[in-house]
């Protein structure tokens, strides 16, 4: 055999020794200084290379420094806050505001300001992106420091730097909090080499060169072969070479791995020699499967190599593979990326190396999510995308609400060219993605594999236990918020990781008939209470776990067959008292990092692929579990405790009777068989994935989109600017065209980019991918809400799902994709609103938080006439259900929600109530398109139809409803007139004052609380007018009476001349544009309007009868109403905004006393000719005609009243009731109120029986 002594002549000829390099100091491995080069507060890597900063401005130098010769480290940017990278000399003093470049003898570059720092500040270089790769170097012959990103030179920063004896240079960085980084000093070979440029730290040259040529010889070795007969060595491929082949060639090759395999554990060489290697194996192209010599080397990895050495060599391989796809840069076809991910899935296929490294790296060392990630390119042009979308557009045509039309009638033929030129842009862009996408699919799809039991347990339940530890580290509120995975790595892994469930559930579901596939997927509800899969410590709808299983443990054994051990229910109340303790612990300073210590590195925003050894776990709640063993339906099953790692297969899929995770199906869930129930519990997982930070991201990268809309609208008002230009005006015209450049110039960028977006996060398919969600989770509660109370164990996380992931469908992804074309949308938004309508009040459900979005949600879906419309097609007595809970007393939960879903069903009916921007507004600036905007008014006839017959028949409910809206009224119109009391005290002060805007915000919520009780107080009117105006009804007269009372009172404080609402109105404070006449006045004429014009005649006699009564009626108050107090009938004229202030709303003390105020012309109805028909307005006239002549009536009528014949409560009306049986007395109205609040006298605290009329008796 002649290749055999090859082997012992390299060993040979490779031994030489490195030579010192002069110009550095300092030992070798380079690592930061963690013992004394920092300040501030740190998390530091386990190698020493990553670093996240913890404190407000923290800064660490490096262990070795450099004081002659040319220098390189790159930093590899993980985050891309702000930072400051570069040199510092020994002599640099940092502190918590000054760090890297703040000091007389340090530099620095700052990508996130696009700045250079000594001292001094001023622009340079390029802004950075996460992934990116920043070069250092320094020139210690010239006197020079440069930077370059990603390869590319941003020119040299700092000349005649300070150099000489004692003077020498460490790298160094300043972080903000949460900012990381990852440096190399020259322990992986550097991504961007600089000609003559040394690393700080000495490659490993002579292990390099002996990796180089042992690499030789296997690979010499393996494309030869013996001839047996001719007795000689043939030539052949290596790429067909197979381990079970030759024996004389694997001998041989067992010898050169003597000394291969233990160069196989250093991250250098395993990056260098063995990565660069395998991936030229694929650069032939075609399919992974077409290359399987790395399936051969692996099997001659496991065969040759000891355990650990194989262990390290594929941990070490991996983690190179993820830092170079991460920090891979972007190129228009993706080449980097895909390259990378094919040697990975290469990898994978090997069953027993995806075997070991999901069980040890993937989760537990890597973070592998990084491969399932498309990171967003910044820079639109070093990305290739001008060349791959040569041509822009952006929506140039917007309808009256000053949104995008998305198929505009007037669209011009060239408009029309360069649209569908940048959607075949696009779409060639989003094919490139896809083939990244796809190849990520993959490598689940070979996680997923639950065939492989050949060599132990399944890759899927490997990963299905990962994955669930996984969950737990980033849902648990006691992990520290640096170990949390970054959200926009969520989505991309929740859509892979959706696509391959599919795939494999449909897969399953065809060799098994009858079963459910994918598109009828749901979680069966047994797995929310029967302990097998462990939730941690989110919460359930009802309420703690532990609190469920002793509440309701009769209905586990009843309905579920299910027997809580009550050794367990002692063991969670224990838990209970040790979960403070252990919160207590996670909140105290880690390590000695509160006594200038650097701490050990938590997961997720430091160094990109290193260890994970001090990972923040927080201790899950127990799970439970089945004995298996075959059951019997009648059997009650006592469970009792595993922990998550501990479960296998059987306890999973089930086995021999044993329902695996579908143990405790209750008879109202059908027995229909499921393929893999493993993939219930990803599912599951996936749901509680888009809870946690997916939906978050996704409304987060909107912002995109929303920037392109502005720049438009900005160029399109530029360009309507120029063609008005007058020719003579060249310097007005000179700036419109500059600006119109810089508009054109950042929209061709945003749109580009924003192309990229939707490609990677809002295309069709990601649309249809929510949207399944969606369905998973509407169909889940309606399973759950099926087993009784057993709904209490659904985790809250799948009714906040279903909500967002609506509210993401209708906002998010449109205008390109619309929600309309989905398949079965009607049927899913009826679905939807069922589960709003039934659950908002659901008594099972016990989080305020969760009853507080239910109610949003509801009252969002209210607004919409689709959404609306899917709220009357659920079942007539779900929808008089739903009326029935929104008409319960207010007291008893948060009514202000409420109270909108009640207006929005009446918007568009009221009295002057159909406008979408606010009158007042647009009669000032009918141009601004940030004027508030409405929602166009959608009424349900329907809805009201029922709250209608709700209030008619249940004489009891309509009074108390009544009673609470009116009690929030006084409330809410109190504290506004509060309000506007104290911002004009601050108006009237002599010097200038600041109005808080947060009092601001208050003030104009509670005037629009104000406004909407008024509209439900219209339509109760409208649809019910006996319940004022019958007094055969136990309390229509002591409603009506507080009716009257309180439109008085708003009536006298709006209509007031010179009074405080009309100062504060004038002022046109920021934050009080609602503030107005017009909105509550229109709200209280139209209820005048229903009880003393529309009804019958008896039933306005009465109401006028009690208006007039009212001691606070002013008839004026009334002639206001259309601009007639005294002789004045003009409409008002709305004055000129003051300044804005710094700290809030500046109010300037001559607004209120000015005395242009006192010429302002009034409110009148006659001024809003385009919001009130003439029909509304005949009815104004009629009222205040009936109300003129009832007063002239009243007034002749009425007798004086002695003093002592008062009510002694509000001398306002006759004494009229006797109480029983202390003989006290007061008006009705009076007593009535009184009562309704208390059963104890007014004046003797006497407990009250009764309450008789009371004549007085004749003198």
């Amino acid at each position: 055999m002649s290749v055999r002594p090859c082997v012992c002549v390299c060993v040979c000829v490779c031994v030489c020794s490195d030579q010192p390099v002069e110009g550095r100091l300092g030992p070798q491995p380079v690592v930061l200084d963690h013992t004394s080069g920092f300040e501030g507060l740190l998390f530091v890597d386990d190698d020493l290379l990553g670093v996240i900063g913890h404190s407000n401005f923290s800064s660490i130098r490096a262990t070795t420094c450099v004081y002659k010769g040319k220098w390189a480290y790159e930093v590899l940017i993980s985050s891309q806050g702000l930072m400051q990278i570069g040199w510092c000399t020994l002599n640099c003093r940092f502190n918590q505001e000054e760090g890297v470049g703040d000091t007389p003898d340090s530099y620095a570059y700052d990508g996130n300001r696009v700045r250079k720092w000594n001292v001094t500040t001023t622009n340079y270089g390029k802004s950075w992106a996460a992934g990116d790769i920043v070069s250092c170097l320094i020139d210690l012959d010239e006197g020079t420091i440069t930077f370059c990103l990603n390869g590319q030179s941003l020119g040299t920063a700092f000349t005649n730097i300070k150099m000489g004896p004692g003077v020498a240079y460490f790298p160094a960085i300043s972080l903000s909090f949460k900012e990381s980084v990852a440096f190399n000093f020259g322990s992986r070979p550097l991504r961007y080499p600089v000609e003559g440029y040394l690393p700080l730290q000495d490659p490993p040259t002579a292990d390099l060169m002996k990796a180089h040529k042992l690499l030789g010889y296997i690979k010499n070795v393996l494309s030869t072969s013996i001839d047996t007969e001719e007795e000689k060595l043939v030539e052949k491929d290596c790429a067909v070479w197979k381990l079970h082949g030759d024996p004389t060639v694997l001998v041989t090759v067992a010898h050169i791995f003597n000394h291969f395999a233990p160069l196989m554990c250093k991250v250098y060489l395993v990056e260098d020699v063995l990565m660069n290697f395998l991936l030229g194996i694929l650069e032939g192209g075609g399919s992974v499967d077409e290359h399987p010599l790395i399936q051969q080397l692996l099997d001659l990895f496991w065969l040759l190599m000891e355990d650990h050495e194989v262990n390290e060599c594929l941990k070490l391989l991996m983690m190179s593979l993820l830092r170079a796809y991460r920090f891979s840069p972007i190129i228009p076809d993706l080449g980097f990326q895909i390259h990378y991910l094919r040697l990975t899935t290469a990898i994978l296929r090997h069953e027993r190396s995806r075997k070991y490294l999901l069980n040890n790296v993937l989760f537990d060392v890597l973070r592998s999510v990084v491969f399932f990630y498309i990171k967003t390119p910044l820079r639109v042009k070093e990305a290739g995308l001008e060349e791959l979308i040569p041509t822009t557009w952006w929506p140039t045509h917007f309808d009256k609400e000053g949104k995008d039309e998305r198929e505009p009638k007037d669209e011009s033929s060239d408009e029309r060219l360069r649209r569908r030129a940048y959607e075949r842009g696009c779409q060639r862009l989003k094919k490139r993605i896809e083939v990244v996408e796809e190849l990520q699919v993959q490598i689940l799809r070979l996680l997923l594999n639950n065939k492989d039991k050949t060599t132990g347990e399944a890759s899927r339940y490997i990963f299905l236990n990962k994955f669930r530890k996984f969950l737990q580290e980033n849902a648990s509120n006691r992990g520290h918020p640096t170990a949390l995975c970054p959200p926009e790595y969520m989505v991309c892994f929740l859509h892979r990781l959706i696509t391959a469930i599919r795939t494999s559930w449909d897969e399953g579901s065809r060799k098994c008939p009858g079963s459910l596939s994918s598109e009828d997927a749901y979680v069966p509800p047994q797995l929310f209470y029967n302990g097998k899969v462990d939730y941690f410590d989110l919460q359930r709808l009802g309420g703690l776990l532990s609190h469920l299983k002793k509440t309701l443990k009769d209905d586990l054994a009843s309905k579920a067959n299910v027997i809580i051990d009550p050794a367990e229910i002692q063991t969670t109340s224990m838990d209970d008292l040790d979960e403070d303790e252990e919160i207590g612990a996670a909140q105290r300073p880690l390590g000695a990092a509160a006594i200038g210590g650097a701490l050990a590195r938590p997961s997720w925003l430091s160094s990109p692929t290193l260890g994970r050894a001090n990972r923040f776990l927080s201790t899950a709640a127990v799970s439970l579990m089945t004995p298996r063993r075959p059951l019997s339906q009648p059997e009650k099953v006592k469970v009792r405790t595993l922990a998550v790692e501990q479960r296998t297969e059987d306890d999973i899929e089930g086995s021999h009777g044993n329902d695996g995770l579908l143990l405790g199906r209750p008879l109202e869930e059908p027995d229909k068989p499921i393929a893999d129930k493993s993939l219930l519990e990803i599912i599951d997982g996936i749901v509680m994935m888009y809870n946690l930070s997916v939906h978050q991201q996704l409304g987060k990268m909107v912002v995109v989109a929303d920037e392109v809309h502005e720049y438009a609208v900005a160029l399109k008002d530029t360009e309507e600017k120029i063609a008005r230009c007058p020719a003579r005006r060249s310097d007005i015209m000179e700036e419109l065209q500059k600006s119109q450049k810089v508009f054109a110039e950042k929209l061709n960028h945003l749109s580009r980019r924003l192309a990229w977006i939707n490609a990677t996060i809002y295309s069709k398919e990601k649309m249809l991918d929510v949207y399944w969600l969606l369905c998973v989770c509407i169909r889940t509660i309606e399973h759950a809400d099926g087993t009784g109370s057993l709904f209490a164990f659904t985790p809250e996380f799948y009714l906040n799902v279903a909500m967002n992931a609506y509210s993401a469908l209708k906002n998010y992804f449109s205008p390109s994709n619309s929600m309309e074309e989905l398949p079965g949308y009607e049927d899913t938004l009826t679905q939807l609103a069922t589960i709003l309508a039934k659950h908002f009040a659901d008594p099972r459900i016990v989080g305020t938080d969760i009853k507080d979005s239910l109610m949003q949600a509801l009252a969002s879906y209210v607004c919409y006439p689709q959404s609306l419309r899917a709220v009357e097609r659920i079942p007539e007595e779900q929808r008089v259900a739903m009326m029935r809970n929104l008409l319960a007393p207010y007291e008893q939960r948060p009514w202000a929600q409420t109270n909108w879903i009640l207006v929005r069903l009446w918007r568009g009916c009221g009295f002057g109530y159909r406008y979408t921007r606010l009158p007042h507004l647009l009669k000032t600036k009918p141009e601004d398109a940030n004027l508030p905007s409405l929602q166009k008014p959608c009424p349900s006839l329907l809805l009201q139809r029922h709250m209608a017959e709700l209030l008619r028949m249940d004489k009891d409910m309509a009074a108390s409803f009544l009673n609470s809206v009116l009690n929030q009224l006084n409330w809410a119109f109190s504290e506004f007139i509060g309000m506007i009391q104290e911002i004009q005290q601050a108006a009237e002060r002599p010097e200038r004052n600041f109005v808080d805007t947060r009092q601001l915000k208050v003030c104009a919520t509670c005037f629009d609380l104000s406004v909407s009780l008024l509209r439900v107080l219209e339509m109760t009117v409208t649809l019910v007018p006996d319940i004022f105006l019958d007094w055969s009804r136990p309390s229509a007269e002591l409603l009506l009476r507080r009716l009257a009372q309180l439109l008085n009172q708003v009536l006298n404080r709006v209509t007031a001349e010179k009074n405080l609402f009309d100062r504060v109105v004038n002022l046109r404070l920021p934050g009080l544009e609602s503030v107005d006449h017009y909105p509550i006045l229109v709200a209280v004429t139209g209820i005048l309007v229903q009880i003393l014009v529309d009804g019958e005649k008896q039933g306005t006699s009465r109401a006028a009868s009690v208006l007039l009564s009212d001691p606070c009626f002013q008839l004026h108050s009334i002639q206001h109403l259309l601009g007639e107090p005294g002789d004045s009938s003009r409409p008002s004229a709305i004055p000129s905004r003051p300044a804005v202030g710094s700290l809030g709303s500046s109010v300037a003390p001559s607004a209120a006393g000015n005395s242009a105020s006192t010429e302002r012309k009034h409110f009148s109805l006659h001024a809003y000719t385009d919001y009130i028909s003439e029909e509304e307005k005949q009815k104004v006239e009629v009222m205040l005609a009936f109300l003129t002549e009832e007063s002239k009536q009243a007034a002749a009528s009425t007798a004086p009243t002695s003093e002592e014949d008062l009510c002694p409560i509000c001398y306002a009306h006759s004494i009229s009731a006797i109480f029983k049986p202390c003989s006290h007395k007061s008006c009705k109205a009076c007593i009535n109120q009184h009562l309704m609040n208390s059963k104890d006298c007014f004046f003797c605290k006497a407990t009250i029986t009764g309450v008789e009329d009371y004549n007085k008796p004749a003198s």
